[in-house]
């Protein structure tokens, strides 16, 4: 059958639940055209005896790209020989309103030649005249299921991208609540890489590190005029070589001025999927004047 591998395709995407129900098949609109009337009542019978309950038909190719237009039927039984205008022209007129390209059109031919052309301008599937009706029923069935399971990815694929998107925005309102909770709780909030170079800073963390702004995406240079209590910097760098969390852990420098500056921060080291460490995020804050005062104490 024409479309043996479409349909093994769309059922492997969905595993077992890939199966239709027979009464969504039977539930499938369908469109006759054929200028001959006694054709159009043999199909029409044929379908309604098969249980199928949306038939619609008309002898007027004129009318079918306007008909489906307005009810986009799951399948198109178009009789290639007619006068005025063929079923080739018709496909044409399809094509119009189909723009992703996919025509729902089984061609009704007596002639072999024109077989090849019609799946060639788009149609799906053929079936010959004289019409061996088991033929028909099976190609009818067999082209709405794989038509119907298309439909179902389609929907499937919407749902995707609108729970995608959900999902996205949700991630960006919390990284945006996170964000603020940390702006609000401490002075800065900093990430660095595997390296130590910093790839995330909120807050004036470099100003009160004194680093080098323009330096913090490679190395990190600390201004000459910070001199750090040797023994704390130390154990801060042991806790982040080692990758071990750290809270509220408190060092200070002196500045050229004399006065000692605090400064409190709590980190911890971050690690991808497949549990290899990238680096560190954290908080900061500068705490000289409570330090003060409990010295004061």
């Amino acid at each position: 059958m024409q479309y043996g591998l479409a349909y093994w395709q769309v059922n492997d995407f969905f595993g077992n639940n890939a199966m239709l129900e027979a009464t969504e098949i039977l539930k499938a609109s369908i469109l006759i055209v054929d200028d001959q009337e006694a054709n159009v009542m043999l199909l029409e019978q044929m379908l309604r005896n098969a249980g199928y309950a949306h038939i619609t038909s008309t002898m007027d190719p004129r009318a079918v790209v306007a008909l489906h237009l307005a009810h986009r039927y799951d399948l198109i039984l178009l009789d290639l020989q007619m006068p005025e205008m063929d079923g080739f022209q018709v496909m044409e007129g399809l094509k119009e309103i189909e723009t992703a390209g996919y025509l729902p059109v089984l061609v009704i031919t007596a002639q072999p030649a024109h077989k090849l052309r019609a799946l060639q301008a788009g149609a799906k599937d053929f079936v010959s005249k004289p019409f061996d009706l088991v033929e028909v029923q099976t190609r009818i069935h067999n082209m709405l299921e794989v038509r119907l399971l298309y439909q179902k990815l389609e929907h499937y694929n919407k749902v995707l991208e609108q729970t995608v998107l959900e999902r996205t925005a949700e991630l960006r309102e919390s990284e945006a609540r996170f964000k603020s909770l940390t702006e609000l709780s401490s002075d800065w909030y900093w990430e660095q890489d595997q390296q130590g170079k910093f790839t995330k800073v909120s807050g004036p963390v470099f100003d009160m590190l004194g680093i080098d702004a323009d330096s913090a995406g490679g190395a990190v240079n600390i201004a000459p005029t910070a001199h750090w209590n040797e023994a704390e910097r130390a154990q801060l760098e042991d806790n982040i070589a080692n990758r071990r969390p750290f809270l509220d852990f408190i060092y200070s420098r002196s500045n050229a001025d004399g006065t000692l500056q605090y400064l409190q921060v709590s980190g911890e080291p971050m690690f991808d999927s497949a549990s290899l460490f990238i680096g560190y995020r954290g908080i900061g804050m500068d705490v000289t004047d409570r330090m003060r005062r409990d010295q004061e104490k």
